[in-house]
C-alpha cells in the first residue's frame, strides 16, 4: 500500500535494519491492539516508538517504570483545591493516544493493575469516576530481557492484553556500520507527519473487511490447539506435533490468541495489497502472536527450548488447508 510504504520510508530515515520491527507495530495499530518490545538495551526501542508516533501524528506520552511507581502517577489523582473548597482531577500521562511504557516489568502489581484496565478497557478510574482514555489509545511497552534485578514477571492476564510481542535483535553489520556513523544524532533526523486521521480510520477500515475463509480460521484454531495438553486431533499431524510439544508447554495459548493472529492476519494481507487472507500470512504472525502467550515448564528450560522453536515445530506440523 502506498500510505505503508510512505510511512515506512520516512521510519527509514531514523531507524536502520528495522523493517520487520515498523511493520509489527504498524500492524498491530491497525488491528487496534497493544505491543510489547524485547530486547537488550542500545537497540533504539524508545527511538523506534518516538519515530512511528511521530509519523502516525498522535500525542505520545513515555513512562519510565520503577520499582516504586504508583498507580496514581499513570492515571492521576484528585487535587483538593483550597480556594474552591473541593477536589478536582488532575489526569496522568496514560491520557494520550500513544505510550511508551518504558521497562513495563520493573513496576509492582498495582500499577501492572492500572495498566491492564487502560489497555483492555480503554478507560481509567480515579476515585470514583471513571474516564475514557483518548482515541486511538496505543501502549508500546518495552522489556529487558537480560537484567532481571528489581524486575516483576509480568502477569498471564496482563501479557494476553499484548496483541504481539515483538523482539529486537542486534543489527547486520552493514546496518551498525551506518548506525554508528550517525554517532548517536539518529533523532535529530526529522520526520514528517504521514498520516491523518481520516488516513487512521479507513486503514483500519480497509483491515478489518478483508475476507478469511472458513478453512483457514480452522487452521488458526488448530495451531491453538496443538499448544494445549490433551486437545490435539486424535491421529495424524495434530496428535504428533501435541505428544511432541505440550510437554514443553504448562499453559497454552487462549482463543484471544486466535482472536489476534486473524486480525493481524488481515493487516498483513492489506499490506500485501489483497482483501483475502492466505496460509502465509497466518504463518508470518504466528510467532509475534503466539510467543509471549505460551508458559513453558521446566523442561523446556532444561531442554533450551523457546516460545519461537516450539511455534516453528507447530507450524511445521500441521498442514496448510
Amino acid at each position: 500500500m502506498e500510505l505503508i510504504e510512505k510511512c515506512r520510508a520516512e521510519a527509514a530515515k531514523r531507524l536502520v535494519g528495522q523493517e520487520a520491527v515498523i511493520d509489527g507495530i504498524l500492524t498491530a495499530f491497525i488491528a487496534e491492539g497493544h505491543v510489547l518490545l524485547e530486547g537488550v538495551p542500545g537497540l533504539a526501542k524508545t527511538l523506534t516508538i518516538k519515530t512511528i508516533s511521530e509519523i502516525l501524528g498522535l500525542d505520545f506520552k513515555r513512562i519510565q517504570f520503577t520499582p516504586d511507581l504508583l498507580p496514581a502517577d499513570l492515571t492521576g489523582t484528585l487535587i483538593y483545591e483550597q480556594n474552591k473548597g473541593a477536589f478536582s482531577v488532575r489526569k496522568g500521562p496514560l491520557f494520550a493516544n500513544v505510550i511508551l511504557a518504558d521497562e513495563v516489568n520493573r513496576a509492582p502489581a498495582k500499577v501492572q493493575s492500572a495498566m491492564l484496565e487502560a489497555m483492555e478497557e480503554k478507560q481509567i478510574t480515579i476515585g470514583e469516576e471513571t474516564y475514557p482514555l483518548p482515541q486511538p489509545f496505543f501502549v508500546l511497552a518495552t522489556q529487558n530481557p537480560v537484567e532481571q534485578e528489581g524486575t516483576y514477571n509480568l502477569p498471564e492476564a496482563e501479557l494476553d492484553r499484548f496483541l504481539m510481542k515483538l523482539v529486537i535483535h542486534y543489527p547486520e553489520a552493514e546496518n551498525e556500520v551506518q548506525i554508528v556513523k550517525t554517532c548517536g544524532k539518529a533523532a535529530d533526523v526529522p520526520v514528517k507527519r504521514i498520516l491523518t486521521a481520516a488516513d487512521i480510520t479507513e486503514l483500519k477500515k480497509q483491515g478489518a473487511a478483508v475476507t478469511c475463509d472458513d478453512k483457514l480460521v480452522e487452521y488458526i484454531v488448530s495451531i491453538l490447539n496443538v499448544t494445549r495438553a490433551g486437545t490435539g486431533s486424535g491421529s495424524g499431524a495434530g496428535a504428533a506435533a501435541s505428544h511432541d510439544i505440550t510437554r514443553y508447554i504448562q499453559f497454552g495459548a487462549s482463543p484471544r490468541a486466535g482472536i489476534a493472529m486473524l486480525q493481524c492476519a488481515k493487516v498483513h494481507a492489506m499490506f500485501a495489497d489483497r482483501n483475502f487472507v492466505l496460509p502465509e500470512d497466518i504463518k508470518a504472525v504466528a510467532a509475534d502472536v503466539l510467543r509471549h502467550r505460551l508458559v513453558l515448564s521446566y523442561e523446556a528450560a532444561a531442554d533450551n527450548i523457546s516460545s519461537d522453536d516450539i511455534i516453528t515445530r507447530i507450524l511445521s506440523y500441521i498442514p496448510l488447508p
